[in-house]
């Protein structure tokens, strides 16, 4: 049923209460598929375990692995055939969609990206869970959305509760859940998405705390907060983890450019040359198989070597690129977590060596580099801060989190490194041409904040070029509405609610974001 200009704008008027119910309801059906994914991901982890421990007594068992694994291999890569829109993360996908340049078919997005993640863990390719969580639980909102015959812009909302449940079910952490879903997916805070957000984001945790319990993933100890005298460490880890966030990014980017180059090589060639180096590592680095969530409590409950420290980083960093740049059904967030932790370490017990550095201090550092590097890389610094205290339930360190996260921050962004979901979503629509959704007569409600240095600061409405095909519905400033007219002038910090048709939508966005930009 298409939704005119009126229905459209009458529902946004009730849009907050809404979207409460419809953010329970996309929570709890979000909260229980994710959880299935995660317990499916945890036990395909414990069988990978077991098998490799059993194949590992013969030569003929050994072989046996191998040609499991390259069976997962091209069942993984018959459902990249069925559904491309699982490769990688999902992230991307996400927010390709959210701008309307990509459209992603819910119904088979689900069930293929849950059985491509199952066996890319199963095979222990060096992937995450969080994506495909986020990606799942989006697809649910989208269902949710089908379902209910949902206008576009209530469907938006829903992918963005659906994502936001989908991380908090996946890490037990529904603040950081809320939070990257307004810093990366929705790039918004308005009151009608904050509130849809939590209420997703609560339901789908209540449902995977009351099944999974309520520990934290990270289990280990921070005795206590560094003193000030190590703050000069901290700025400097946080140049490093700016430094090494950037390289990352390229390196990442350039597998999956390499990927790309060998024509020879399908969709099956490519899946299975990290199923193939997961057998290797199988049976002489096993630990570098999987999330990696065992190296970061190795790490933090052990005393390590520095050599140690680094070698396994650097397996770990070429193993992670090889397994995500072949387009496997797997994301990068956790994983580049884990790396950050062993930055972190690494840096600690150099520390420790040779400058004096209590050892009591080493997981300070550990946690630290986990949220600059994750702060480095996709440029969401908030949702690192949050993730952080959330997966370790550790307070003491605010001060320092944000510290090293802004440090790092910084230096990324000096370094020209762009944000790594926003990057991959550009190699994505450049393989795909770009498309956008072609559907007509359905509006669109979209909000845009003017920033500060933005091309709108302190400027009336009328001396301003606007995207054609876009109409400005209303002001929000506060909890105030104007009706915008020639002469309103805008200010720092109102919101813009503007109405576009769906086909124009892609293009809008980008004028308007550009817009609202900083000019410098």
């Amino acid at each position: 049923m298409k939704k005119d200009t009126t229905t459209t704008i009458k529902r946004a008027e009730r849009f907050q209460i809404i979207l409460i119910g419809e953010g329970i309801l996309v929570g709890g059906i979000a909260g229980l598929v994710v959880l299935l994914y995660r317990m499916c991901l945890e036990n395909a982890g414990a069988w990978r375990n077991a098998i490799l421990d059993y194949a590992g007594r013969s030569p003929a068992r050994m072989a046996g692995w191998f040609l499991l694994l390259a069976l997962m291999a091209v069942l993984t890569a018959r459902l990249l055939k069925y559904e491309p829109m699982i490769s990688g993360s999902g992230i991307p996908q996400l927010e390709g969609e959210m701008v309307g340049k990509l459209e992603q078919k819910w119904w088979k997005v689900l069930p293929a990206k849950f059985a491509g993640g199952f066996l890319c863990m199963l095979g222990g390719l060096a992937l995450g869970r969080e994506g495909p969580s986020i990606q799942i639980g989006a697809m649910v909102g989208k269902g949710v959305s089908k379902g209910l015959d949902r206008g576009k812009t209530e469907e938006k909302f829903l992918l963005t509760c659906g994502a936001s449940a989908g991380l908090a079910a996946a890490f037990h952490a529904p603040l950081a859940g809320v939070m990257f879903s307004l810093e990366e997916v929705h790039k918004n805070f308005s009151v009608s998405v904050l509130l849809s957000v939590m209420t997703a984001s609560l339901t789908a945790d209540f449902l995977s705390s009351s099944v999974l319990g309520v520990d934290s993933v990270f289990q280990f100890d921070i005795v206590q907060a560094l003193p000030q005298e190590y703050y000069g460490l901290i700025l400097l880890l946080g140049v490093v983890l700016g430094i090494l966030g950037a390289f990352y990014n390229w390196f990442t980017l350039k597998a999956q450019a390499l990927y790309g180059k060998a024509k020879r090589l399908n969709t099956t060639g490519r899946i299975m040359i990290p199923f193939f180096c997961a057998g290797l590592l199988g049976f002489t680095a096993p630990e570098l198989l999987g999330s990696g969530h065992s190296l970061i409590e190795y790490l933090t409950n052990e005393d390590v070597l520095l050599g140690t420290v680094l070698l396994v980083l650097a397996g770990r960093f070429l193993f992670s690129a090889v397994s995500f740049g072949s387009g496997a059904p797997g994301g990068i967030f956790f994983p580049l977590l884990v790396l950050g932790g062993y930055i972190g370490g690494a840096f600690a017990t150099a520390g420790v060596q040779f400058f004096g550095l209590e050892p009591m201090y080493i997981n300070n550092f550990v946690l630290l580099a986990m949220a600059g590097y994750f702060a480095a890389i996709v440029r969401a610094p908030l949702t690192g801060i949050i993730l952080i205290f959330e997966m370790t339930g550790s307070l003491s360190q605010m001060m320092s989190l944000s510290m090293v996260s802004i440090v790092a921050y910084i230096v990324a962004s000096l370094l020209r490194s762009k944000p790594i979901y926003e990057s991959l979503l550009e190699n994505l629509l450049k393989k795909q041409g770009e498309k956008v959704v072609q559907e007509h007569g359905q509006k669109i409600l979209v909000n845009y904040v003017v920033r500060q240095g933005s091309r709108l600061e302190d400027v009336q409405i009328s001396e301003i070029s606007w995207p054609e095909n876009c109409l400005l519905v209303a002001i929000q400033r506060g909890s105030q509405e104007i009706i915008p007219k020639g002469r309103t002038k805008l200010l720092v910090g109102d919101t813009i609610v503007t109405m576009t048709d769906e086909r124009d939508r892609a293009v809008v966005h980008d004028k308007m974001e550009r817009l609202c930009s900083d000019m410098f």
